[in-house]
């Protein structure tokens, strides 16, 4: 048969829409035959809704692409070309938690970086690994595209402890960031390219180019003069001029975290006593999307999931299968496998870098050594992907213990503890590893 087979496994979430108007608009050079969203029982209701607007989106444009529904992935898998996973583990109730719980020590809160990375880390990797597995049995010739968080850890583990290799992590904060320069500078995003290298939630633009042209000083003084670039989910503080002047690369939204520590963790200690968490913020907001995708006569993407902090993840997505399916060779900032383009990053670990899409997968540009003053804060946070992923995969406390302590957003060994032991317990359910003795 002609044409392709994309498995999409959270198939029932409110991104969905977007890689569905992302798949039309590609539709001539990217000829989905079949897609199958594919969802947990607990996401039936969410899957049966986003599926019926992804029909109508599909019959509006006119493409033969046939939308399946699923349960089960071992039902969709046998065949695909492409299987992307942009799962949750624990749903939006686990985010909260994971929001919440380290701001009773003093320490940041959020889903993918310090301890709610962590403990998102450790539930999300067994599951994505078994996916791996049925992968290799059902369709090994498949690419996995992986966006579930933490994107960077969540790859790392993949090529650690599994034995696909056409596998891609892939993270909308580039493009993200891409779009925002674009604004700063008032121009289409076309006529800007930035080199990325990092890692994911911890990339930063080492150059921006205008036309060619090296304009990373301009940018970085728009930046440290009020001009805004973040995203929803991250509030926007600013920077101190002389700072980002003495830095002397773009960092990314998620760099806040890390360089405003006191600040940010201040603004989510008012957040939570005003509107409580990200997470129950997002729940709104999905309840709000849910209820303009169950309305029979919306057959588009409706303008509102822009709100929604991983805007753009999908079209990314959507972006990368096209042009490894036709060996497009344009470059794009992706998580895979570093092969030597950073160096002081292991080869074997996962990084975030720019590559050029080929049909055999992405090819890392060589980067060298990142600029003295960012290489530290990158090493560590791969210590801590790697000592983490291994954690998920073993169930170990101590390891968990030691990821948790050599984060650079938890301050003492003793607060460590306290926030794991915590965490670990009110997530019990969906961290079988670390109690299978106690089964």
């Amino acid at each position: 048969m002609t044409g392709i087979k994309i498995v999409t496994i959270g198939g029932g979430s409110s991104y969905t829409p977007e890689l569905i108007e992302g798949f039309i608009q590609r539709y001539d050079e990217l000829p989905v035959r079949e897609l199958w969203l594919v969802d947990i029982p607990e996401g039936k209701e969410k899957l049966e809704t986003v599926g019926a607007l992804a029909k109508r989106m599909v019959k509006k444009a006119g493409v033969p692409i046939d939308i399946h529904l699923s349960l089960d992935r071992k039902e969709a898998l046998p065949g695909a070309d492409f299987v992307t996973t942009q799962i949750r583990v624990g749903l939006l109730e686990a985010r909260a938690k994971d929001e919440e719980i380290p701001l009773k020590y003093g320490v940041i809160g959020q889903e993918t970086n310090g301890p709610g990375g962590l403990l998102k880390g450790l539930r999300t990797i067994p599951v994505i690994l078994d996916i791996c597995k049925d992968i290799e049995q059902l369709c090994p010739d498949a690419w996995l595209i992986n966006f579930s968080n933490p994107a960077g850890m969540v790859t790392e583990a993949v090529l650690r402890y599994s034995n696909i290799t056409k596998t891609v992590g892939l993270c909308n904060v580039p493009i993200g960031m891409h779009m925002g320069v674009a604004e700063l500078l008032d121009v289409e995003a076309d006529r800007v390219h930035i080199d990325f290298a990092g890692l994911n939630h911890m990339v930063y633009g080492l150059e921006v180019y205008l036309d060619g042209e090296i304009v990373t000083n301009k940018v970085l003084d728009l930046l440290s003069s009020g001009a805004g670039m973040t995203m929803k989910n991250i509030v926007d503080l600013g920077w101190e001029k002389e700072f980002i002047k003495a830095l002397n690369v773009l960092p990314c939204p998620y760099h806040r975290y890390y360089y405003q520590t006191s600040k940010m963790l201040e603004q989510e200690q008012e957040d939570l006593k005003e509107k409580g968490t990200r997470a129950k913020v997002v729940q709104q907001l999905e309840s709000e999307l849910f209820d303009l995708y169950s309305d029979p006569n919306l057959a588009i993407k409706p303008p509102q999931l822009e709100e929604r902090g991983g805007a753009y993840y999908s079209d990314a997505a959507c972006r990368l299968i096209h042009s490894i399916y036709n060996d497009k060779r344009d470059i794009q900032p992706v998580n895979v496998k570093n092969n030597g383009a950073i160096t002081g990053i292991p080869a074997d670990s996962a990084v975030e870098v720019n590559c050029i899409i080929t049909k055999e997968g992405p090819k890392p540009i060589n980067v060298g050594e990142l600029p003295v003053a960012v290489r530290g804060l990158v090493q560590q946070i791969k210590s801590f992907e790697r000592v983490a992923a291994e954690a998920a995969v073993t169930g170990d406390y101590h390891q968990a213990l030691l990821a948790m302590t050599i984060n650079p957003l938890v301050p003492s060994d003793t607060v460590a503890k306290e926030i794991l032991d915590e965490m670990l317990e009110v997530h019990k359910k969906d961290l079988p590893q670390f109690f299978a003795s106690s089964v």
